[in-house]
């Protein structure tokens, strides 16, 4: 029986597990995992390790990207026969950049139930902890290949939003170029370990942003901030301008006066004329 006391609905449950601190689960998870008959899981290693500190005892089957596709027959099977299986990923929320997409497609097209469960996810962290746009566009890992990279980042970089992507301590030093390259005008946030004790956030503006001097450990998050807004010219005569024009209305023409300072400050040319023409009809 669930926490509210009403049996559980037949079907496969989508259930984050911590993303660091093994606190980072929720009741309803824990409730949820408990009374499930199977649960399909990356590592069965790790999974155990967060199973015994809850005391959760379900039958387990190992999937990930290299089975997952070998297990969908067995798994629909079990599903339509009445089993409640759980998804979960070694951390975070399954099929977000995890094992997952492959089954829940299949469970749609079978029209077997799918229920997410609410819980931990680096995504919504990193980006409520940004204070940049709350929104965003998560791309997830970075492909192998530098021409994709590059393909991507540029057409990344025409998004005024905020941007989420996964990336290995390895590969870091190798993406910062482009990432400076494409998005040179914003800040980003680097967020490594998140929610473990060692756990670290790095801020800077892109254009400041250096190469690592060392191999960092643990995954990392970035989240790029949405485009910086451009001062928009001013769009009235100072008064310095004022002067200047009130010594050149003796020596030069009005268009003169009018096309020099457009040229200096991009105040439209109307107002320009109009004062240049003010001076001339006061004089």
């Amino acid at each position: 029986m669930s926490l509210n006391s009403l049996p559980l609905k037949k079907g496969l449950y989508i259930v984050p597990t911590p993303i660091g601190n093994l606190a980072d689960i929720t009741l309803r998870a824990i409730e949820i995992l408990k009374n499930s008959d199977y649960i399909l899981c990356e590592d069965t290693r790790v999974s155990k390790n967060l199973f015994k500190n809850y005391s959760i005892d379900s039958k387990l089957i190992s999937n990930h990207k290299f089975n997952e596709k070998k297990n969908l027959a067995k798994v629909i099977k079990l599903l339509k026969d009445g089993s409640i299986i759980s998804l979960i990923s070694d951390a975070g929320t399954p099929g977000v950049s995890d094992p997952g997409s492959i089954l829940i497609k299949e469970c749609v097209k079978n029209d077997i139930d799918i229920i997410p469960i609410p819980g931990a996810s680096v995504v919504t962290s990193a980006i409520s902890i940004s204070g940049f746009s709350d929104k965003f566009f998560f791309y997830g890992f970075f492909s192998e290949k530098l021409k994709i990279i590059e393909r991507d980042l540029k057409s990344l970089s025409n998004l005024n939003s905020s941007i989420v992507f996964f990336i290995s301590p390895k590969k870091i030093n190798k993406i910062i170029p482009f990432i400076k390259k494409n998005f040179l005008d914003r800040k980003i946030l680097i967020c490594r370990e998140m929610t473990k004790f060692y756990e670290e956030f790095t801020r800077s503006s892109v254009k400041d942003l250096k190469q690592f001097d060392h191999e960092l450990k643990g995954e990392i998050t970035i989240v790029i901030s949405e485009k910086g807004e451009k001062k928009k010219p001013s769009q009235e005569l100072s008064e310095s301008d004022k002067r200047n024009i009130q010594i050149m209305i003796k020596k030069l023409s009005i268009k003169e006066i009018t096309n020099l300072i457009h040229s200096n400050n991009k105040i439209s040319k109307k107002k320009i004329y109009d004062y240049c023409l003010k001076l001339k009809n006061e004089n």
